[in-house]
Order: C-alpha cells, then structure tokens, then sequence
C-alpha cells in the first residue's frame, strides 16, 4: 500500500511548488543582471540564437558547423560567467538553484524516485505511524540480549532466556525479510516487560524505511476508532475523517495492535476484532498483536472463532523471563 493516492500527490505538489518558486527566483535574478549589466542579456541573446541555428544544422544532417557553432556557445558562456564575476556575482546567478541536485527538484531520476523523494515518502509513513518518537530507542540497533537471563534454562524452552530470545530476535529479521512477499501476522504473548512491545518497534521500524505503511495502536485506542465511525463522536469529528481513520486500519500494509485484552470486552469489541484479524487475513495484510494474555486466556475473552483465525493464520511467539524494564533501570542507576 505505502502512501495512498492522496499522499503521493501531495508529495508532487511540494515538488511542483519548488519548480515553481526556482523558475520565479530565477527570472527576478535575471532581470536584476539585465538592468545592472546590459551587455549580458546581449550575450544571452546571441546564445538563443546560436543554439537554435546549431539545432537546425544539426536536423538538416550538417554536423560539421554544428560542432563550432556549439564552441561558440561555450565562449559565450565563459564570457557571461566572467562578466558576473567582475561586477560580484557569482558565476552560476544565473542558473537554477536546485534544493536536490540530483533529480533538479522533479522527484525522479532516470523514472525513478529520488532519495530525497523517498526521504519524504519515509517522513509522512513515520508520522502517521504513531511510533515516531519510539523508534528512535527502540530499533533492531539497540536490542540489547544482555537483558535477558542467561544462568539457567528456562523448562518451557529448554534453553536460557538470552538463548531463546537470540531466535526470537532472528525470526523477527526473517519476518521482515519476507514481509514484501509473505506479509505474514505475529501474536506475541507474555506478561509485562518482557519486550512484546519493543520486537513490534523493531519490525515496524524497518518497514517503514522500506516505505511499508505501519500503523501502530493500543488496543482501546482501535476500538475507540473504530466505535467513532460507527455510532459517531461526542466532539464533534467529522463522520468522514472517522471513516478515513477506519479504512486506513484496514488497509495499511502492518497494523500492529498493542496490549489486547486491556481494554473493555464486548459484543461490539469481539465483532470488530474479529472483523479486522478475518479481513487482514483475507486480504493478505500483515498484522502484529500482543498480549498479555495466554491463549486460553484469549480464547475466553475473545472467542473460539477469533482463535481459530489467529492459530490458523499468525506465527505465535510466547515471551518468557523477568521484566527487562527493570533490569535496564537498574543498569542504568549504577
């Protein structure tokens, strides 16, 4: 999905208004030289006029006088940007001033996106996330497996802590890898601190420079949005903007829904979770939940029915140990 119609031309709208304003800039520094150094405006006269009869002599099949009516031109210039030298302009005033060289302010280079294109591609999908602030910490660079127990296996597993998570980390990285193709859904469970969170931050923080759409929600706050389109707000939200803000969960390439089970369950909560986990499944867009809830526990809260979507169609990654919150305080008071 990545940025919607709308997005995407507002994005060109920036570059058509930076064209705009250069060819404006441009014509205001071209007149100032013109009043200030007539002689120029001669010399850009006679330039027009050189390049336009070389092109013809160049149509007709003559190539010969072409070439040096083209060293003519290169004299010409050479005399332009030494003549603004000397009265203490720049050499290149009159030329158009670019804030990206590399694709001259149009957005594409060779019919591709420019960097600075997907720079701002980038920008808006990590504003509309919610999870700008929380990636700057919490990212696959600062995953820290030090956190976690290494003195003894844990009898669930098998393995220590640290052990454990050093796969949990690599199926997270497999998961991103295989996103473009798979978008595959996660649920992680386990009790507080344990990094439900933090892998979700990890992930998204990688799609999203990849210019995959993440939105990321606590549970209560998706069903607040989607409470508002159906039976409408109390202060006053325009009916439209509450649907935009419903569809967008639907369709983002990766909702990443937080803390399930929080908020309060019921009718209305079970039918529209089951709608978001049943239509993201249909239509292969990638999902994350965490909870801290087992999965009998999800199965009482939520249903059968739900259950048996998320056990069919997400990978389900239990998360086992001690807070790592507190063990990274008490790291950091020492």
């Amino acid at each position: 999905m990545g940025l919607s119609n709308a997005q995407y031309e507002a994005i060109r709208r920036v570059y058509t208004q930076r064209q705009l304003d250069e060819e404006n800039a441009l014509r205001a520094r071209t007149a100032e030289v013109y009043e200030k150094i007539p002689e120029i405006r001669e010399i850009s006269d006679t330039i027009s006029r050189t390049a336009v009869a070389s092109a013809k002599r160049l149509i007709a099949g003559d190539p010969g006088p072409a070439a040096g009516l083209g060293g003519r031109i290169a004299e010409l210039r050479e005399k332009k940007r030494s003549l603004l030298a000397a009265h203490g302009y720049p050499e290149d005033y009159l030329e158009p001033r670019y804030i990206c060289p590399d694709c001259r302010d149009t957005g594409y280079v060779n019919g591709e996106k420019c960097h600075c294109f997907r720079e701002k591609e980038i920008s808006l999908l990590y504003d509309q996330s919610n999870l700008r602030e929380m990636l700057k910490v919490q990212n696959f660079d600062n995953f820290d497996l030090s956190l976690f127990d290494d003195t003894a296996p844990d009898p669930r597993t098998g393995r220590t802590v640290r052990q454990y998570m050093r796969d949990v980390e690599k199926m997270c990285r497999v998961y991103v890898a295989g996103f473009p193709k798979e978008h595959g859904s996660l649920l992680f469970t386990g009790k507080t601190g344990l990094g439900k969170t933090y892998l979700s931050c990890c992930i998204a923080r990688e799609l999203l420079d990849q210019c995959f759409s993440v939105i990321y929600l606590p549970a209560a706050q998706m069903f607040d949005i989607f409470s508002r389109e159906k039976f409408g707000s109390q202060d006053g939200e325009d009916p439209a903007l509450a649907r935009s803000r419903s569809e967008f969960l639907r369709e983002c390439d990766l909702l990443i829904i937080d803390d399930l089970g929080t908020e309060l369950v019921n009718t209305f909560t079970v039918t529209q979770l089951f709608a978001v986990i049943n239509g993201r499944l249909v239509n292969r867009k990638g999902t994350i939940i965490s909870t801290n809830l087992s999965t009998n526990e999800m199965r009482d809260e939520f249903t059968d029915r739900i259950m048996s979507r998320i056990i069919s169609g997400y990978r389900m990654i239990p998360l086992y140990g001690d807070d790592v919150r507190i063990r990274r305080k008490m790291r950091a008071l020492r």
